[in-house]
């Protein structure tokens, strides 16, 4: 009597295990977002958990939306100015990116392990948008999609004028790391995927 019962569990657990591995779309609210500017005089970092993330592979696409004022600095002072002097982020209250993966196919993710990626896309910071293409990786752990990236952002690319008395005090190429951690959507399975071109 045991026996069957134990088969049993063993089916429902490999179909739950092999549905894990069918998705093809992951989100998240909770994506990590942090930007590191190194200069002579003083280090400026700071952190973001608010990112909304959605990752298709399916269709090869992928949307970011960050928050601005979630962005959180060592010094009350320098998050103050971040907000209200560079990034003005009462008028642009968002950073979005909206892109694709390049030439990767989702059956990928199905074999453990990173698997690096390329993305393109634009993104939109400081009423800016411009095209960017970005190294990142992926890794499917269990039903949950772990994705990294780092990329460099000039801030004259984007309009972000940094006052003359404090230029030196600051660089020019920002460092901009992402880390996500998203869960699957419920019904969005790789069988009907493609790779993305």
């Amino acid at each position: 009597m045991k026996r069957p019962f134990f088969l049993l569990l063993v089916f429902f657990s490999l179909t739950a295990l092999s549905h894990s591995h069918a998705q093809s779309k992951f989100m998240t609210k909770t994506g990590r977002v942090s930007f590191f500017s190194s200069s002579p005089i003083e280090d400026i970092e700071a952190r973001n958990e608010q990112m909304a993330a959605v990752l298709d592979f399916a269709g090869g696409q992928l949307a970011f939306s960050v928050p601005i004022k979630a962005f959180v600095f060592k010094r009350t002072l320098m998050q103050e100015h971040f907000n209200e002097n560079y990034m003005e982020s009462d008028k642009y209250p968002k950073a979005t990116f909206s892109g694709r993966f390049v030439s990767f196919d989702a059956a990928t993710l199905a074999t453990a392990g990173p698997h690096n990626v390329q993305v393109e896309g634009d993104l939109t910071l400081h009423g800016v948008k411009r095209h960017i293409t970005v190294p990142a990786s992926v890794e499917l752990k269990g039903s949950q999609l772990l994705a990294f990236a780092t990329f460099p952002v000039a801030t004259a690319d984007y309009n972000i004028e940094i006052p003359l008395l404090v230029r030196n005090n600051i660089a020019k190429i920002v460092t901009v790391r992402v880390a996500l951690t998203c869960d699957a959507v419920p019904g969005a399975a790789v069988g009907a995927a493609t790779p993305a071109h």
